[in-house]
């Protein structure tokens, strides 16, 4: 069959806006995946933190990383009370109000995930976390990301064997790298624990783009300490963005 030149050209203009169409789609389909596992991922938990006493128990949160969710803030000052677990404590602790919430936190600072991932079962798995939150990004600059990868992946497979609900982090802000660049050592490190939640299916905080985002409206030096350490305003950022996996419809 011979098809005349303009028959040809709607073809392709057809074939073209299918493509367009199907790619829209696999768009909308990721994006919808992504709120729903930040709806539901910890259903089981907020039925834990509903419950009152006598039939309640404690539910722990463990943070574990370096020197960001550790508090420290500028020329080695630590703020505990005022870094994102403890800010996350107190968020889920006023929406759960008779719910018994531990924040315990198992980072270091200056410490990078092959480190994190070594005393892993000994000093993170040891306090039966009921959800476990990664943040190394930062310092994983100095491994690269293949090592990481693979001290990642070990944390995450060692939480999910034991039963713990993962959430991974993605890196907070360092000012000395643009966060609209995709070539940097921190968007790089980003996208690769993206790619990890998916693998796993666990949550993920995308602190990083949440940032890049807020960096298209105003500076962000308004949010840090120093150049890779977060303040007050930018511990309450995260904490904000954790908080809507504990966010209940059943309420």
């Amino acid at each position: 069959m011979v098809f005349h030149f303009k028959n040809r050209n709607l073809i392709i203009a057809a074939c073209f806006l299918l493509s367009i169409n199907f790619s829209c789609a696999q768009q909308k389909l990721k994006t919808i995946s992504k709120n729903e596992i930040t709806a539901t991922y910890l259903d089981s938990i907020k039925v834990k933190l509903n419950k009152k006493w006598p039939n309640n128990s404690f539910v722990n949160l463990v943070f574990h990383g370096h020197s960001v969710p550790t508090g420290y803030t500028t020329r080695g000052v630590v703020d505990r009370l005022q870094a994102y677990p403890f800010r996350t404590l107190k968020k889920v602790n006023d929406y759960y109000p008779y719910s018994v919430v531990n924040t315990i936190t198992t980072s270091i600072g200056g410490e990078q995930s092959e480190q994190g991932a070594k005393r892993f079962k000994e000093e993170v798995l040891s306090y039966k976390p009921d959800v476990l939150f990664i943040d190394y990004a930062l310092n994983d600059r100095g491994i690269g990301l293949e090592r990481a990868k693979i001290a990642w992946e070990q944390m995450i497979v060692e939480a999910l064997q034991y039963g713990t609900k993962v959430i991974l982090l993605t890196p907070t802000p360092d000012l000395r790298e643009d966060t609209a660049s995709k070539e940097t050592k921190l968007a790089k490190h980003s996208a690769q624990i993206r790619v990890l939640a998916e693998k796993y299916n666990v949550g993920l905080v995308d602190s990083y783009a949440l940032f890049g985002e807020l960096a298209k409206k105003q500076p962000l030096v308004g949010y840090m300490s120093q150049n890779n350490h977060i303040n007050q305003k930018g511990h309450q950022f995260v904490a904000d963005a954790i908080f809507k996996y504990f966010e209940s419809s059943i309420k």
